[in-house]
């Protein structure tokens, strides 16, 4: 897998690139701003990106900024925002995006290489990653929509666990349930949350931006 990485902070972008290349990422890049990652990947395309939420100028959101741009020029890049802090409505904004190939993730996640480059091989392979702290506080804030209200509290539990980015299979083997009975319930969440199939989209990821936009 090929990274670049864009960082304002030189000891943690240093930090990261030697993480990831003891882990056998090849690092093709290391910027301090969105600008400059932006450069970096037109010269040299990666597999998937990894950026700090906020960098220079005005330290607040142009590394969303940057991915959305990333996105319009590269669809099917794999791009992974860090932040600091669990912000509910830049995670929503970044999956608003696309439904595939974009990740969230809190920074002190990072620490655990084996669990970065898993959650970087799922959104090269199409998936969406969101961090658990968000998806925890995205489902206990207090819902007003009727759809969101008619969720039983096991069908919280599966899109929970769906949101992390976890197959029907984790899924059964978290929450002690048959395969059958995982599929029954994320098929209630989806007619539930007026999700109809689609080849286009993620419904997943889609479940859990009606838990947001109804918060």
């Amino acid at each position: 897998m090929r990274v670049a990485l864009a960082d304002d902070s030189a000891l943690f972008r240093r930090g990261l690139a030697t993480l990831l290349e003891a882990a056998g990422v090849s690092v093709t890049a290391q910027v301090p701003t969105g600008t400059e990652l932006l450069r970096a990947v037109s010269l040299d395309l990666p597999d998937a990106v990894v950026l700090d939420l906020r960098m220079p100028p005005t330290f607040t959101d142009e590394g969303l900024v940057a991915a959305e741009q990333l996105r319009a020029r590269h669809p099917s890049l794999g791009i992974l925002v860090l932040s600091t802090y669990a912000e509910v409505a830049y995670a929503a904004r970044l999956l608003e995006t696309g439904a595939a190939h974009v990740g969230y993730l809190l920074k002190d996640r990072v620490e655990d290489s084996e669990s970065l480059c898993d959650a970087l091989a799922r959104i090269v392979a199409g998936e969406a990653v969101v961090d658990a702290d968000i998806v925890r506080r995205l489902l206990g804030r207090q819902r007003t929509t009727a759809a969101v209200d008619q969720l039983t509290a096991r069908e919280r539990d599966v899109l929970r666990l769906m949101a992390e980015g976890r197959s029907n299979q984790r899924i059964g083997r978290e929450l002690y349930l048959s395969p059958k009975t995982v599929e029954t319930h994320i098929a209630a969440v989806f007619s539930k949350l007026g999700l109809p199939p689609s080849s286009d989209d993620n419904r997943r990821v889609l479940a859990v931006l009606t838990y947001l936009r109804g918060g």
